[in-house]
């Protein structure tokens, strides 16, 4: 007898740069977990403030581009602390074997060095970035969907980085989403302020 069937993951790269937005990560948080209730949701982290402040050292201090891309990864790394930190009862997890066990409930967060240092399967360059990284994360677990959340609206030809149409698997869609689009798919209101969202934007 077949057991039940088990939810696709829904995998998300939550955008570093939702941190500088007042409120953002708590509305994001709310949305994740009211999502991962009904189906397993799996976050890659962006790298924000992290990621510029590598920016930062190699102008100004001077680092090679293969010491920018893993200082910029440790980043993500630092992000994935920083969502866990606002996500109630978030699964802070650094391999794809623990990936591949979430389940409904708690919000799983990828921290990617470890899996990153091990597999290297991106260049090291500023044209790839946290979206890239996310998409090889979605690719290596055979995911269908990935969701770009950002601060603005638009697509990933005009919103992800240079390099996402190369790192993309050719079975993985993207889509990008804004915190207001990611509420209506979680069926909650709008941040204040914000007029209401259908669940399809």
């Amino acid at each position: 007898m077949n057991g039940p069937l088990v939810p696709e993951p829904l995998v998300l790269k939550v955008g570093g740069a939702l941190s500088g937005v007042p409120g953002a990560l708590d509305d994001v948080a709310e949305a994740l977990v009211a999502l991962a209730t009904r189906r397993p949701v799996i976050v890659i982290p962006g790298g924000g403030p992290f990621a510029d402040q590598v920016r930062r050292t190699q102008r100004e201090v001077g680092a090679t581009e293969e010491a920018a891309h893993w200082m910029a990864v440790l980043g993500m790394d630092q992000y994935a602390h920083l969502l866990a930190d606002h996500v109630p009862g978030a699964r802070l997890v650094d391999t794809l074997d623990a990936l591949r066990a979430t389940v409904t409930g708690p919000v799983t967060i990828f921290a990617p060095y470890r899996w990153m240092r091990a597999s290297d399967p991106l260049p090291h360059t500023w044209d790839v970035t946290s979206d890239s990284v996310a998409a090889v994360v979605a690719g290596a677990l055979g995911a269908r969907e990935l969701l770009l959340v950002k601060v603005v609206s638009g697509t990933p030809e005009t919103l992800a980085d240079a390099f996402l149409p190369v790192a993309r698997p050719a079975a993985l869609s993207v889509r990008c989403l804004t915190t207001k689009a990611l509420r209506g798919l979680a069926g909650l209101a709008p941040p204040p302020g914000e007029a209401p969202v259908r669940a399809r934007d």
